[in-house]
Parts: C-alpha cells; structure tokens; sequence
C-alpha cells in the first residue's frame, strides 16, 4: 500500500512539472528598468512574468490581475526565480520580481545581538523598492490589483516580504516564503502564510521565527518541512527541489484563490494540503489523536456489522 501511494505521489509530481513546462511558453517574460526620482535616480529593474491570454483580457478591461511580488535572496539575481514566477503566471497573476540590491551598495554588516542580525537597512530598502516597483506598475499595467498583493521571497526576500507584510498589512493578500530566517511570522491570522523550510545546518531561523505548530494552527499559517537545502529553492537547484515546491505552492494558491468567496483567515486553522514529495509541520500528539480516533471508529463499525 506505501509503496502505492509513493508511485501516486510520484506521479502527481511528474504531471505537476509536465503541466508547468509547457504552460512556461504561453508566459511572457519582460525586463523593466525604473528610475526612483526620490533616491537619486536609483536603479530599479524589474522582471514582469504574465500569461498571454490574461494580459489580453486585462488589456481589454474584461479582468483585473492578481499580483505577486517576488523578492531575491541575498546576493542572487531578481532573474533566478522564474521557478516560482512561471508557477504564480500560469495560474494568471502579473508577477513582479524586483532587484533590490546593487553592486554600488555598500556591503552589509552583519552584527549577532541587533536587530535582524543588522540586516534591517537592507530590509527597509527592499520595502522601499517594493512600494516604488508597485506604484510605476500601475502605470505599465493599470488593470491589477495592486491594493492586495501576494509577496513571496527567498531567505533574505522571505525576511523582506514578511517585514512589508507587517508594515502594511492591509495591502497584503497571501504571504509565501522559502527559508526566512530573520524576520518573524506575523501570527494574527489577517492573511494566510505559506512557508517552505529547509533541513539545512548552515542556515537556522533565529529563534521566535517560526512559530511553534500550535501557533500556526490558529493563525492560518502552514509550515512545509521540504527536506531540502536552503541554495535549492531558486533555479539553480536540484529539479526534484523545484518541482515538488511548484507542486505544493500550486496547491496552496487552488486552496487559497477564490473570487466567489474569499476566506477569512482570522483565527482559522491552518490549511492542510497534500504534502506530495515533502511532508508538512504538524503537531505530533494531534496525529497520534486522530489515528486513535479513526481505529475505535472503525473496531465500533466492525462491531456492528
């Protein structure tokens, strides 16, 4: 029977990556220079990914674009996520993926003891970029909503997204991370979070991070323990790193998407979604509960048979 259901789960993941490579030609990638005015003509370039068929519709006023705004990892290329950004563009978002930091910056100083480890100039300047990234957009795309967006970043991205979330949380619709590991979640329960993590030794949250799983089933908020380490969630990873990420977040958007009927996510429980490939962060006591319940379930039906 495991042996089953691995093949299943194996097989989800192979029509998953099938779906989203050949869904990736119907995508169109653009490149967009900004210029910020108001931080002396700071460069701000952007990667726009955007299905075809949606940009026709939204350009002819019949719909309004979701939009998700993805953050890069220190040091890597705003380029190097087209994994997640073909993922959020194939479901018919107008993503926007920003480069935050330039080699004229000065470099980081990281301090153990301060605030974020000293990252928070870094930080603020990606929360900076995201509002003016945003604000020119509206003017290259007016049919989006702009007023709730989906952030999503990578590591030192993870950390920028959830710190904007906390800034402006009324302008914030979905949070995805991969990896945060300075930055806590914000556990109030206004939006859903997604958070893929790694089993990397080298790369730890700092503690209060990641709330403990009770936390998280208050709030909403849904932990993926991917097995996989913290360099692998970018395009330069392993495929069964990306392919099993695509899977799950896809899931998580099915879940979470719905212009019928939006979720208050106020103090609902966390979502639980098919773990495919990677399994999820529960609380083990709850597991062993509901499989005591589901054996006298079954002995009390065999009994009146």
């Amino acid at each position: 029977m495991k042996r089953g259901i691995l093949v299943l789960l194996s097989l989800s993941v192979v029509v998953t990556a099938a779906y989203f490579t050949a869904s990736k030609w119907a995508i169109r990638h653009e490149t967009i220079m900004f210029k910020d005015p108001t931080r002396n003509d700071r460069p701000v370039e952007v990667d726009v990914a955007v299905r075809f068929d949606k940009e026709m519709q939204a350009n002819a006023g019949m719909i309004t674009l979701p939009v998700a705004i993805l953050n890069h990892g220190n040091t890597v290329k705003f380029t190097e996520y087209s994994f997640l950004a073909n993922v959020f563009a194939a479901r018919g978002y107008l993503t926007v993926s920003i480069q935050h930091d330039l080699p004229s910056d000065a470099p980081m100083v990281t301090k153990v003891g301060e605030l974020y480890v000293g990252r928070l100039p870094q930080i603020l300047r990606g929360v900076t970029n995201i509002k003016f990234a945003v604000e020119q957009m509206r003017k290259v795309q007016p049919n989006a909503d702009y007023d709730k967006l989906t952030v999503v970043g990578h590591s030192m991205g993870g950390d920028i997204s959830m710190y904007f979330a906390k800034q402006y949380p009324d302008e914030i619709k979905k949070v995805v991370t991969l990896d945060n590991l300075r930055v806590p979640f914000m556990t109030d329960g206004k939006f859903k979070i997604l958070s893929f993590r790694s089993r990397d030794t080298q790369f730890k949250p700092d503690p209060g991070v990641v709330p403990d799983p009770d936390q998280c089933e208050k709030a909403g908020i849904t932990v993926v323990d991917t097995g996989f380490q913290h360099n692998d969630m970018r395009d330069t990873g392993p495929d069964a790193a990306k392919n099993s990420i695509q899977a799950m977040l896809d899931k998580f958007l099915t879940d979470t998407d719905s212009d019928v009927a939006p979720v208050d996510t106020r103090n609902a429980p966390a979502t639980i979604l098919e773990p495919g490939p990677v399994s999820l962060y529960v609380p083990v006591e709850k597991a062993k509960n509901a499989a005591t319940m589901k054996k006298t379930e079954k002995a009390s039906s065999a009994s009146t048979n």
